[in-house]
């Protein structure tokens, strides 16, 4: 189970202050796309009217990173720093790309820039508490979702933001309480129901995890996570034929996910149906065949099916990748790998 972050936590937090202009032009009849490319065209319309004036560079910089165009923001973030040095809204959006393009240090010090200009700048605490939980600081990322909280008690990002850290750090009902806030804020947001499903399923509240699961999956039908964990979460119950409908809606979604897979294997192995359980393990090993547990439970299938030859193999190939378990069963067996 992986905690989840929202798509516009990192690159729209800390924009929205500066997106009036752009919006006249996302408010008309058109694709976002098209809005987008419209926007960038009217900021160079009022750049060539004043070329003096920071903030068309600024904005149309955050055009390009909705966009996904990350260095040609950070070309019209400097510019709007080179124009004045103490738009500390410039500095926290160009963090904000260089934290999307992977430089977590040098989105670090934009962001350090920022606080200085603006020490109550709660969206760029928040945005450096990201950059350092990117890092693995999960205390650092945590003292700045605090000091953002405390500057703005309602920016539902840094609870949401402030809950992956304490989930990392496996202190899961702190957690939930700020999923639960997060909530309260935007009750519309699926990864904010996942996320607390993951810490639910943590502590083995099977029961919330799933109505957590559920929902995000009624906000999002699309998100293939969601119901992988809840079909996992069923497994943890023992409800098999629920569990394997959640993980064949999870593969239909993403063929390309082996751990459903994996687990709708285990579920079919649960119900005693077998060759189906090995159709989904080679498909697993297909997708992933380096991972000796899937050679070990394939093998553990082959042994209730009498197929002894092939358990063996399995085993040996297990064994070999690490598997402790399959090494175990060879050496009790007087067998080699």
């Amino acid at each position: 189970m992986v905690l989840k972050r929202t798509n516009s936590i990192l690159a729209v937090i800390g924009l929205i202050a500066s997106l009036c202009l752009a919006d006249v032009a996302f408010t008309q009849n058109k694709s976002t796309s098209e809005s987008y490319q419209q926007a960038i065209k009217d900021y160079d319309k009022a750049i060539g009217l004043n070329p003096r004036d920071a903030e068309p560079y600024n904005n149309r910089g955050i055009v390009y990173t909705k966009l996904g165009n990350y260095q040609q923001a950070i070309k019209d973030f400097n510019k709007a720093i080179k124009l004045n040095p103490n738009y500390a809204m410039a500095y926290n959006n160009r963090g904000l790309a260089y934290a999307t393009l992977g430089n977590h240090q040098q989105a670090i010090k934009d962001f350090d820039k920022a606080i200085e200009l603006n020490p109550k700048y709660a969206e760029a605490y928040n945005n450096r508490g990201l950059a350092y939980n990117d890092l693995g600081n999960q205390q650092k990322a945590i003292r700045d979702y605090n000091k953002a909280i405390e500057l703005n008690p309602n920016l539902s990002e840094a609870y949401y933001n402030r809950g992956i850290a304490y989930g990392k750090l496996e202190k899961y009902q702190q957690a939930i309480n700020d999923y639960n806030r997060t909530i309260e804020l935007n009750p519309n947001l699926p990864e904010a129901y996942y996320n607390r499903g993951i810490a639910y399923g943590k502590l083995e509240k099977y029961q919330q995890a799933i109505k957590d699961f559920s929902k995000a999956i009624e906000l999002n039908s699309k998100d293939s996570e969601a119901y992988y964990n809840r079909g996992f979460t069923y497994g943890k119950l023992e409800k098999y034929q629920q569990a394997i409908k959640d993980f064949s809606k999870a593969i239909e979604l993403n063929s390309n996910l082996p751990e459903a897979y994996y687990n709708r294997g285990i579920a079919y192995g649960k119900l005693e149906k077998y060759q189906q359980a090995i159709k989904d393990y080679n498909k697993a090993i297909k997708l992933n065949p380096k991972d000796a547990e899937l050679y070990y439970f394939r093998g553990l299938v082959y042994v209730i099916l009498g197929n002894k030859i092939r358990s063996i193999q399995d085993f040996k190939i297990s064994a070999q990748l690490g598997g402790k378990d399959a090494q175990k069963r060879l050496s009790d067996e007087g067998l080699s790998w």
